[in-house]
């Protein structure tokens, strides 16, 4: 699946003759989420990986929980206005209580590449109770490995590198261990992705992992962690006070303007362990490679049971 597409351009320097030469930018496409045939929501976003986005977007509203909660996942074909076929619909397949949720939580309209909860039918639903509360004691990392996530991620952030145009979100252990990474042109679409990867993986709740973000902290950011369990977000920039406010209120600790050799606590300082070390320079991570998107469905598998797909992807 393609994530980034080639355009000419007229690279301009005051006192110069513009230069025309080609650029990648990242693809940015709708796609349209629901939920036991009926639509959930329509999301701008890059391909690829849409059914940990869509996995992950439904942990964030409520819908789901563990990964018995979405059993199946398929592409549904559409047409553009070429004529030309689309893949840009996925249909999950919730049982029980969850369609309820669901129709409670319905869109009224499309959601963006920047906004991850402007679409909600109601103000009163933006903040979602979490099947996975945050406990206060638990994870504790070192300094000097929340200091090393941010050149940790860098490091694999490959669609950046050609496009420099999307956003990244990242799970790493205490010890800062890369365990997955996504990117996308919406930074709430990136740690849907990661938090999606968890879900279909069995590794929710994320009580001993720390989500790094490559932007700034805002208050969805924050609340898709509470959802997912994460008990440390990190951004490179800086948060919201309302990031602030419900890292707080929800017992998140929240890092921000993580960069260089250095960050601030806004919230939940004691998981922080000061260890009195310097950091030398970023270690090197690696990234886990991405199942496939299935053209027809795929079916969830509880941990430590094998994964099977079908062949192909959009």
């Amino acid at each position: 699946m393609k994530r980034a597409a080639r355009r000419r351009v007229a690279a301009v320097r005051p006192g110069e003759a513009p230069r025309i030469r080609e650029d990648e930018l990242a693809i940015e496409e709708p796609l349209e989420i629901r939920v036991g045939g009926a639509s959930f929501s329509v999301t701008m976003r890059t391909p690829g990986d849409d059914f940990d986005l869509v996995a992950g977007f439904l942990v964030s509203e409520g819908v789901v929980v563990r990964s018995e909660d979405l059993p199946t996942m398929q592409v549904v074909t559409g047409v553009a206005r070429s004529g030309a076929p689309t893949f840009n619909i996925v249909d999950a397949t919730v049982p029980g209580g969850g369609l309820a949720v669901a129709a409670a939580r319905a869109r009224n309209i499309y959601t963006t590449s920047s906004c991850g909860v402007c679409g909600l039918a109601s103000i009163d639903a933006v903040t979602t109770a979490s099947a996975w509360p945050i406990l206060p004691v638990g994870l504790i990392v070192d300094d000097v490995v929340l200091a090393s996530l941010p050149d940790r991620l860098r490091a694999q952030q490959r669609l950046f590198d050609s496009t420099g145009g999307v956003h990244a979100a990242a799970l790493f252990d205490r010890d800062g261990n890369l365990l997955v990474l996504r990117e996308d042109v919406g930074r709430h679409n990136a740690v849907d992705k990661v938090v999606g990867w968890a879900l279909r993986e069995g590794r929710l709740p994320l009580s001993d992992a720390v989500l790094q973000v490559s932007g700034r902290a805002s208050f969805e950011l924050v609340q898709k962690a509470r959802m997912a369990g994460i008990p440390v977000l990190a951004a490179v920039s800086a948060p919201s006070s309302l990031a602030a406010e419900l890292a707080e209120e929800a017992g998140i600790t929240l890092v921000g303007f993580s960069r260089g050799s250095s960050f601030n606590v806004y919230a939940g300082a004691g998981r922080v362990r000061r260890t009195g070390a310097r950091l030398d320079g970023p270690a090197p991570a690696s990234v886990p490679s991405s199942e496939p998107d299935s053209l027809e469905q795929t079916t969830n598998r509880p941990a430590g049971s094998p994964m099977t797909h079908s062949a192909g992807r959009p």
